[in-house]
C-alpha cells in the first residue's frame, strides 16, 4: 500500500513539474505560434513528465482507492505552486496556507487509506463506461447552445469528468501486458477519454478564466471517480478511519481549489499583480 502512495505522491510531482516547465517555455519563446513552443526542449521534457505522471497514476490505482489516488494527483496543482517561484511568483499566506492544507489532507489520506476493492466489474460495466465518453462528447458538441459566460466552466467540468473515467478504466484493466492491453476495452476507453479531456480543457482555458476551467477539472476528476469508487468498484478507507478519509479528501480537494490559478502551464500567476494574466497576454 505505501509504494502505491509514493508513486501517486510522484505522479503529482511528475505532473506539478511537468506544468512549470511547459509554462517557462510558453515564457521563454516570444513567438505565440504552438509549434515553436512545442519544440521546446522544455516544453518535450514536461511532456515526457506528464507520461511519467501517468504511468506513475495506473502503478498507484492497482493498489490504492480511487479517492487516495486522484486526491493525491490534486497535490500537483500545490507542486506547480511552489514551484513557480522559479519563475519569479511569490506565494501570498492564502497559498502557503492552502499548500500546508493539501500535505495535511493527503497524510491523512495515507493514514486511512485501506486497498483498493475488488476491481472485477460486471460485463455491463466497461460499456457503460464508454457509452459516458460518449455521453461527455455530446456535452461538448452542445456547449454552444448555453451562455458563453459558462463556457469556460462547462468545458473545464467535461475535461475532469473526462480525466475521472481515465483514471476508473485505468482501474479495471486487470493486467498491464502489453498483450492483454490490445484486447481490454477499457484501455480504449481510457484513450478516448483522455483525448476528450484535453481537448476540453484547452478550449475551457481560451473560453474562460484559467482559475474556473481549472477549478471545476479538479472536481470533475476528483469527486467523480471517488463516488464511483465507493459505490461500484468497493473502496473502503480502513476501519474506523471513514471520518479521517473523509476530512482528508475534503481538506486536500479544498486547498486545491484554491491553488487552481497555478492549474494551467500558460497562466502562471503574474509577481506583479498576484493573479493570472487575461488571456492574450
Amino acid at each position: 500500500m505505501w509504494w502505491g502512495l509514493a508513486s501517486a505522491s510522484a505522479a503529482a510531482v511528475a505532473y506539478g513539474l511537468a506544468s512549470i516547465l511547459q509554462a517557462s517555455a510558453a515564457g521563454r519563446s516570444g513567438d505565440t505560434s504552438a509549434h515553436n513552443v512545442m519544440l521546446d526542449p522544455r516544453f518535450v521534457l514536461g511532456m515526457s513528465l506528464d507520461a511519467v505522471g501517468f504511468a506513475l497514476q495506473v502503478a498507484a490505482l492497482q493498489v490504492l482507492p480511487l479517492f487516495v489516488v486522484q486526491s493525491a494527483l490534486a497535490a500537483s496543482l500545490a507542486v506547480t505552486a511552489v514551484a513557480a517561484r522559479t519563475l519569479g511568483v511569490r506565494l501570498g499566506r492564502r497559498e502557503w496556507l492552502a499548500v500546508g492544507g493539501v500535505c495535511v489532507g493527503l497524510g491523512l489520506l495515507g493514514l486511512s487509506a485501506g486497498t483498493e476493492g475488488n476491481p472485477a466489474v460486471g460485463q455491463s460495466f466497461r460499456p457503460a463506461l464508454g457509452a459516458a465518453v460518449a455521453v461527455l462528447a455530446l456535452a461538448r458538441l452542445s456547449i454552444p447552445l448555453v451562455p458563453r459566460r459558462l463556457h469556460g466552466a462547462l468545458l473545464g467540468l467535461i475535461a475532469g469528468l473526462g480525466f475521472g473515467i481515465v483514471a476508473i478504466a485505468a482501474r479495471i484493466i486487470p493486467s498491464l501486458r502489453p498483450a492483454s492491453l490490445v484486447t481490454e476495452p477499457a484501455a480504449y476507453t481510457a484513450v478516448a477519454a483522455g483525448a476528450l479531456a484535453m481537448l476540453c480543457y484547452a478550449a475551457a482555458l481560451q473560453r474562460g478564466g484559467v482559475t474556473t476551467a481549472t477549478a471545476m477539472l479538479v472536481v470533475g476528476e476528483t469527486v467523480f471517480p471517488a463516488l464511483v469508487g465507493l459505490l461500484l468498484l468497493g473502496d473502503r478507507p480502513r476501519p474506523g478511519y471513514a471520518a479521517v478519509a473523509a476530512g482528508g479528501f475534503v481538506l486536500a480537494v479544498t486547498a486545491a481549489l484554491v491553488l487552481a490559478r497555478f492549474g494551467e502551464p500558460g497562466q502562471v500567476v503574474s509577481a506583479e499583480a498576484g493573479s493570472p494574466p487575461s488571456h492574450g497576454s
